[in-house]
């Protein structure tokens, strides 16, 4: 088996632990301080790697690249990964794995309306699929869910979508490590702006007394201790950097198509991780919703993955 391949395992283990290592430490640090710390120590492990991509690349970024990436680190680290974190709380980890696996083939449909990419009738299907699934997950007619934790990993997971279009351009010119650590160290920055600013005493009064206290005075540092440093550091540099470092890896020895695997190989680990790590009982609806999703995604994937094996084994291939 090639290299790319053990890459993809790889990374689709580290990421299917993610969500049980959050819920781990969940109860112990605020959903923004968490999101903060995790995308700023990511995006510092990640600086090596992209200043190796831009010298391959032979590409360099200026102040005029500064707004588009910190509009993408807003949209993706700020709102969507605020806002995952704070589904991780409500709902079981498995549940937020699995839906937030789907989220490819709403990056297919938001580049058909904001990059005018064709899609295509195997996409449709998977979308109809996936729906399908999350709507098994969450099983509306006799859930146990909360329909907020399930709302916030679907409002999440869309976000992402739309930060992986939003991106798709800059991907082009710069890689895609350079894309993701720039929007993680800008999205980091941003994140450290809103922490100090809620912790005005102004502000942090008038943003208790509006009914927003989840944005009032986020802690900084509080939360962290010997039993929950080995968690944060499995999160940070294993779960954020090691991961999406194996991840442009993989890129970088297969294929776009290829590596998408990842999201196919997830809601299979992350619900079996998390029975055995957690105990989270896999339901009947859970094991039928995550069929759904995986035919959907192998549905999506199965064209892409055939015309990538039709392609001439060449080292410029």
């Amino acid at each position: 088996m090639k290299r790319g391949y053990w890459y993809i395992i790889l990374t689709a283990v580290i990421f299917s632990t993610m969500e049980i290592a959050l819920k781990e430490v969940s109860g112990s640090f605020h959903p923004l301080q968490m999101t903060f710390t995790r995308f700023l120590a990511g995006g510092l492990f990640l600086i090596p790697f992209a200043v190796r991509t831009l010298k391959k690349k032979r590409a360099s970024l200026n102040w005029k690249d500064l707004p588009g990436f910190l509009l993408l680190g807003f949209v993706g680290m700020v709102l969507s990964m605020s806002i995952y974190q704070m589904s991780v709380k409500e709902v079981p980890a498995s549940v937020v794995a699995v839906l937030f696996s789907s989220n490819p083939i709403f990056t297919a449909v938001l580049a058909f309306f904001m990059l005018k990419e064709p899609i295509r009738r195997n996409q449709i299907a998977a979308l109809l699929l996936e729906i399908g699934g999350i709507l098994a997950i969450i099983n509306p007619f006799h859930t146990s869910l909360s329909p907020y934790g399930v709302l916030l990993a679907m409002i999440s997971t869309l976000l992402f979508a739309v930060y992986g279009v939003m991106g798709k351009r800059r991907c082009a010119r710069f890689g895609g490590v350079v894309v993701t650590c720039a929007s993680f160290l800008c999205g980091g920055a941003e994140m450290l702006f809103m922490i100090l600013f809620s912790r005005l005493p102004m502000v942090n009064k008038w943003l208790a007394g509006s009914g927003l206290e989840l944005f009032a005075n986020i802690p900084l540092l509080s939360g962290y201790s010997w039993n929950t440093l080995p968690w944060m550091l499995m999160i940070c540099i294993v779960n954020t950097g090691l991961g999406f470092a194996c991840y442009f890896k993989a890129m970088e020895e297969t294929s776009a198509q290829e590596t998408s695997l990842v999201f196919f190989l997830k809601p299979v680990l992350a619900p079996v991780f998390a029975f055995f790590i957690l105990g989270e009982v896999i339901s009947w609806n859970m094991g039928l919703g995550i069929a759904f999703i995986l035919i959907g995604s192998l549905l999506a994937l199965l064209p892409g993955l055939r015309a990538v094996q039709k392609l001439p084994k060449t080292p410029g291939a």
